[in-house]
């Protein structure tokens, strides 16, 4: 499906292509704090509307996760890395998606701290 989302501000804008049967929260150290539910798309699904001017990055552990937040905000609504094989994907903040239910949402438990 395709949705609309953004920061809390709105300074940060995009449409994405999404799945939203499988999204996962993360144990790591910063998924843990942060509390998001995410979910997973292949970059060309991802179109970042407004906002890029306006992005921050922030890069921890092994460095290939580009976490984005908006500057005024502080709202990390995406990510940038790549799968395994390395395929560009962006990794959503199912929170900062518009009209989204999450009472229906079904995270996985991912152990990022394990890795």
């Amino acid at each position: 499906m395709r949705y609309e989302g953004g920061c809390h501000c709105g300074k940060v804008r995009f449409n994405v292509e999404i799945d939203l049967a499988s999204p996962i929260t993360c144990n790591c150290s910063y998924c843990s704090k942060r509390g998001s539910i995410l979910a997973f798309t292949p970059a060309e699904n991802f179109a970042l509307e407004n906002g890029q001017r306006d992005l921050t990055e922030y890069r921890f552990n092994t460095n290939t996760i580009e976490h984005l937040f908006c500057a005024a905000c502080g709202m990390e609504s995406f990510a940038r890395g790549a799968t395994p094989d390395g395929k560009e994907m962006v990794a959503v903040n199912v929170r900062c998606l518009d009209g989204v239910d999450l009472d229906t949402l079904q995270p996985d438990q991912f152990d990022g701290r394990s890795r």
